[in-house]
């Protein structure tokens, strides 16, 4: 249950499709001089080394952001946070989401992370001190359901788990419905892996049944990054998507089908 550490993918081509993605959104909604809240379930420790054994163990990055990097302009703000983050800590070094989210975020803003994982909240704590993210030892949903609706209401949820418990696929789409309830103003997205027995399908089916506001599903594929690899894409589901996302995944599809 608490095995999982995102050091070994990070920087995958599923990063690259939720970070960019993210960072549009975020960029999006800091452009109205109003706060707003950010929210993420599974938090990772938001700063990685690519150089480090356990990264060039996989390869996943060397397959992700290293041929990626260059489809983004230097004015888009997941190339804005890469340039940051890698000024400050050096060229191998790689933001998780929440160091992407307090990258484009204000003083104004209000951010929640949680980390279940020992090792990777303490790592997360590191790495956010000075930030003024608020760090919860805890299930990533049981914060959400507590927290929601936040103040400010005005925000963003990333649910974003490893699907190591195989039961999160038939609990998300009542976990996503509650929270929208709760908070019917909150954009929620929810990054799944695409594997190659689609374990994903009745989580969006069931998803989709719920008729839910403004949705938006991104999907990409991409190859495997390495032999045996089971997964071959990534997805976004999207409730109150921003305006104007769809317009930027389908830039994003024309780099992804490159690839194929």
């Amino acid at each position: 249950m608490l095995s999982y550490q995102h050091i070994y993918h990070a920087g995958n081509l599923a990063d690259v499709q939720k970070h960019a993605l993210l960072a549009w959104i975020l960029e999006y909604m800091t452009r109205k001089d109003k706060p707003l809240s950010y929210l993420e379930t599974h938090a990772g420790r938001a700063l990685y080394d690519l150089s480090s054994a356990e990264a060039v163990k996989t390869g996943e990055a060397a397959r992700g952001i290293d041929i990626a990097r260059d489809w983004f302009p230097a004015d888009h703000p997941y190339a804005r946070v890469l340039d940051s983050v890698q000024a400050a800590h050096g060229p191998t070094s790689y933001p998780g989401s929440p160091r992407i989210a307090t990258e484009v975020l204000r003083p104004i803003d209000n951010v929640h992370l949680a980390e279940l994982h020992p090792q990777e909240a303490q790592a997360l704590r590191a790495s956010m001190r000075g930030s003024g993210a608020k760090v919860h030892v805890q299930d990533g949903f049981e914060m959400a359901q507590s927290l929601a609706p936040p103040e400010p209401r005005r925000g963003v949820l990333l649910i974003d788990p490893s699907y190591e418990i195989k039961s999160d696929y038939s609990r998300i789409p009542g976990i996503i419905g509650k929270l929208h309830r709760k908070w019917n103003v909150g954009v929620i997205v929810l990054w799944y892996p695409i594997l190659t027995d689609g374990p994903h399908k009745r989580m969006l089916t069931a998803l989709e049944a719920q008729d839910l506001p403004g949705t938006l599903l991104h999907e990409v594929r991409f190859p495997p990054a390495r032999e045996g690899h089971r997964m071959i894409g990534s997805g976004l589901f999207v409730v109150n998507a921003p305006f104007g996302l769809r317009e930027e995944t389908q830039r994003l599809d024309r780099r992804f089908s490159a690839l194929r």
